[in-house]
């Protein structure tokens, strides 16, 4: 399901400000909706229902997210091929769901988180032609949804390409899922030291041009004084 929505080249999806989706809140830690936004997700996607089917046709899946995002008809169309695995010209709301949150990690700078979480059913998705492999241009391909840098794709076949053969089993996919999380965790936590250190700094200049401040005022009345004496 994720396979396709890695999708075309070009610039990086955004959601539409004041949209539906805006309002939704994708838990950090596992990626998933809280009950009580699954419950709103459900409602969202009757609303869209417009035919009672409960799903969603080619030409009400454009107007979704055509309203909610920023993607072309293009990638629109190549989300909804992906997620019609089927090919019965429709999706169902367990697919519908999938969506929401992949949008929602891209958003929120998830991507790495999203795919540690959910690393079978990524592999699923890009596993396309179903041979449990997943080839370089599939994950190239299908970028623009998950920001999947090119050094990242020529690290991902050349640390974890354990077989040779140019393609990755999912172990050894899972493998590239568990080294990618590591290094996010850790450019998180150096972002936050830097941050720590960037207000300490702060607040030592503050400190500092507060007592320059003071021996200023303090210094101020004696010269007053001698200037009245002169």
């Amino acid at each position: 399901m994720v396979a396709r929505v890695f999708g075309l080249k070009g610039s990086i999806m955004k959601l539409k400000q004041g949209s539906f989706l805006w309002y939704l809140y994708l838990d950090k830690l596992y990626c998933l909706l809280s009950v009580r936004n699954v419950k709103a997700l459900v409602e969202y996607f009757h609303l869209l229902d417009v035919h009672h089917k409960k799903t969603l046709n080619d030409v009400l899946f454009y107007h979704f997210l055509h309203h909610v995002t920023d993607l072309t008809r293009n990638q629109i169309t190549v989300v909804f091929n992906m997620l019609d695995w089927n090919t019965v010209g429709e999706i169902g709301f367990d697919q519908f769901y999938m969506l929401v949150c992949i949008l929602l990690a891209q958003e929120n700078h998830l991507e790495e988180q999203f795919i540690f979480r959910h690393s079978r059913p990524v592999f699923e998705l890009l596993d396309l032609d179903g041979e449990l492999k997943i080839g370089p241009d599939h994950l190239h391909m299908y970028n623009f949804l998950f920001n999947i840098k090119k050094q990242q794709l020529r690290d991902l076949y050349y640390n974890f390409d354990i077989t040779g053969d140019r393609l990755l089993n999912y172990k050894e996919f899972k493998l590239f899922t568990i080294f990618s999380m590591d290094k996010y965790q850790e450019s998180q936590k150096a972002e936050k030291e830097k941050k720590k250190e960037k207000a300490v700094l702060k607040k030592k200049l503050s400190q500092v041009n507060e007592s320059q401040r003071e021996s200023l005022l303090g210094i101020q009345p004696f010269e007053s004084i001698s200037n009245y004496n002169c």
